[in-house]
């Protein structure tokens, strides 16, 4: 699978890897990029004490860079570099598991604006899935210029 920069074709799942491991806030959470192509992505991150809530179970915080993550790099995969103008997420059940993944899909990918969802899995020591939570997300392309301001 060929490495292609951001394009009208999106990014490729190995191009969504390099971002992953360069961007700060996803590597010191674990996130893993495990799937990425044709509108959808897939986001793996192992279950870690350090981000539970008082309760025991996954922080709604990291649930929610979990899906929005997902969707992101969903809508990347159609038209290259994005941003969140809009996220809501829905907390199903508590969250708890040996390992969670988020599976992201673009809805619609128009001009200005990229429709995703996701979904937030949580993984059992047998790696049964279970739902945990769901998000949706406004996303908007960014051009190379505004990146580099």
């Amino acid at each position: 699978m060929e490495v292609h920069a951001p394009s009208e074709a999106g990014f490729d799942r190995r191009y969504l890897a390099a971002i992953n491991a360069w961007a700060n806030f996803n590597v010191w959470a674990g996130f893993e990029v495990t799937m990425a192509a044709d509108g959808d992505a897939e986001i793996r991150m192992n279950w870690n004490d350090g981000f539970a809530q008082y309760s025991g179970y996954l922080h709604a915080g990291m649930i929610a860079a979990l899906l929005d993550t997902a969707c992101g790099f969903a809508a990347a995969t159609r038209v290259g570099s994005v941003t969140a103008s809009h996220f809501s997420m829905n907390c199903l059940r508590p969250a708890v598991g040996d390992y969670f993944v988020a599976k992201g899909t673009t809805v619609r990918a128009g001009r200005k604006q990229i429709f995703a969802r996701a979904e937030l899995l949580a993984a059992n020591q047998q790696g049964d899935l279970s739902l945990v939570a769901t998000g949706e997300t406004v996303l908007v392309p960014v051009s190379a210029d505004a990146q580099n301001r």
